[in-house]
């Protein structure tokens, strides 16, 4: 994780009591699950997406599409609750997105989106929890 200190910390032993330690791989070391599993990939019952870690919510339902990459998928955030951080790993250029309160790992934000914003948020189900309405 970065240096940075975020509004919401804990230590990393702290988060990784508190998460177990699948969502901890993901959300504090940047890892990611495998496609088409999360559970919240083809979910679309109205409600908001918050942050796995810290619940700081993220994304409304009403930004999210089936984008068919198998990850949950929005085209836009809550404004000011997610980082975007140049990510060069793997041998790409990507933006990854971090929840703003915590520092989280969320996924990857894309330039392919199909709506007006041209957004893709390219999300791990494990990155967060969802609010039913």
């Amino acid at each position: 994780m970065t240096n940075k200190t975020y509004p919401f910390h804990k230590t990393e032993a702290q988060w990784l009591e508190e998460l177990g330690p699948e969502r901890y791989r993901i959300l504090r070391e940047k890892g990611t699950e495998r496609p088409f599993t999360g559970e919240y990939n083809l979910n679309f019952d109205k409600g908001s997406y918050q942050c796995g870690a810290c619940k700081t919510p993220l994304f409304e339902s009403n930004s999210k599409f089936d984008s068919g990459c198998g990850w949950p998928s929005f085209d836009e955030a809550i404004e000011g609750t997610v980082e975007y951080i140049r990510d060069t790993s793997h041998g790409m250029i990507r933006t990854e997105i971090l929840c703003a309160n915590c520092g989280s790992h969320l996924g990857h934000v894309f330039n392919d989106g199909p709506t007006q914003t041209g957004q893709r948020y390219c999300v791990n189900s494990l990155s967060v929890d969802f609010q039913k309405e």
